[in-house]
């Protein structure tokens, strides 16, 4: 796991596959997905406070995997939409991902990853609701990539994490693997509406200067 400074109040935590976010506010740490099932011991090495919460941005194996680990040690409150929490929670199975044609090479060349451990949800959230950290997180919906996919949007701070809605590899885009590619693609177009300075992202690198200039190019870009 490598991780990296973004602000002085948020760290990347780069995994093999996809990333975290560890956010600080005093001694209260807030951690956006935890990566795979065997991410949780690493992921403890750099907690340097007191875990407050855990927030998913959706259920896939990559974002959930060390949630219930990390939740059971440390007590933290687990936050998921409430479409994605029957799945985080193990209730029911996820809905499968309706691939691209460019995206079948892509999956195909990924490692297999170990399934996610069932983790409790404390807090089911839906669009618009407010966390408390990073003077007041407001949820954003965006389906698309799944039913449940939140972002995250800091106003304050002027910071955004979309989760998987968008990805940062090579270019800003919208994220691969989805349910639903117009959902998706609308969706990128709604993050793209938010003033931020910062965006990081499920995967690719964080954007620390100009996001929103980068969000806007990239929905006009896609179709």
């Amino acid at each position: 796991m490598d991780v990296i400074e973004v602000l002085p109040r948020l760290r990347m935590l780069r995994f093999p596959v996809g990333a975290a976010y560890l956010w600080r506010d005093g001694d209260g740490l807030t951690l956006i997905d935890t990566g795979t099932a065997d991410c949780a011991s690493e992921i403890e090495k750099v907690l340097d406070g007191n875990l407050l919460r855990i927030v998913l941005t959706h259920w896939h194996e990559d974002h959930t995997g060390s949630a219930a680990a990390l939740a059971a040690r440390h007590g933290a409150e687990v936050v998921a939409h409430r479409l994605d929490a029957p799945v985080i929670r193990g209730q029911v199975a996820g809905a499968p991902a309706v691939l691209e044609e460019f995206e079948v090479p892509i999956r195909a060349a990924l490692p297999p990853l170990p399934p996610a451990p069932p983790c409790r949800v404390d807090r089911e959230v839906e669009d618009g609701a407010v966390l408390d950290f990073g003077e007041g997180a407001v949820v954003v919906a965006v389906p698309g990539h799944t039913d449940g996919s939140i972002a995250l949007h800091l106003p304050g701070p002027r910071v955004l994490f979309t989760g998987d809605a968008v990805a940062n590899v090579g270019r800003t885009m919208t994220g691969v693997f989805n349910t639903d590619r117009a959902r998706a693609v609308a969706s990128l177009r709604q993050l793209a509406e938010l003033d931020v300075d910062t965006a990081v992202f499920g995967h690719g690198e964080p954007i620390t200067r100009g996001a929103t200039d980068a969000l806007r190019r990239a929905a006009a870009a896609t179709a």
